[in-house]
């Protein structure tokens, strides 16, 4: 997020050829890697950021869902990540090969997305965030199957 409350999102064409969607920056851990490691190293991939504040968890999700004639269960946890505005360099290929387009989203934009965007809650959440500042209790985990 940027001091002036901007989102970064990445705009994914799904390899069936079902409707692009946007998502957040981030991804998978790596073996004897930290949520925190994995973060900076998924960010500087996909999007080229290496300088960057991690801020506090916002939302968790578990998604089953079907990617490439798979089934993936994956569970998902979303930070505020706070930096300046810039522009995304990917130097992930295989990532490359499905996102399309970059997009920075004001929150109020978020809420009247015409494609969808993953989460499904995103302007909520930071909405949220925004309003009442990080939570002190533990988030809920959000399940969610496709």
């Amino acid at each position: 997020m940027t001091p002036n409350r901007e989102i970064l999102l990445l705009r994914l064409k799904p390899p069936d050829g079902s409707a692009p969607f946007w998502i957040a920056p981030g991804g998978g851990i790596e073996d004897n890697e930290t949520v925190e490691a994995a973060l900076r190293r998924e960010l500087r991939e996909e999007v080229g950021l290496r300088e960057f504040d991690v801020g506090p968890l916002v939302w968790r999700r578990q998604h089953t869902f079907n990617w490439r004639s798979r089934r993936i269960c994956q569970t998902e946890q979303y930070f505020i990540v706070r930096t300046e505005r810039f522009v995304p360099c990917m130097t992930d290929r295989v990532e490359a090969e499905i996102v399309d387009n970059w997009r920075w989203w004001t929150v109020g934009q978020l809420s009247t997305a015409a494609e969808r965007l993953t989460p499904l809650s995103l302007a909520d959440i930071m909405l949220r965030f925004l309003q009442d500042g990080a939570t002190r209790h533990p988030i809920e985990l959000e399940v969610v199957t496709d």
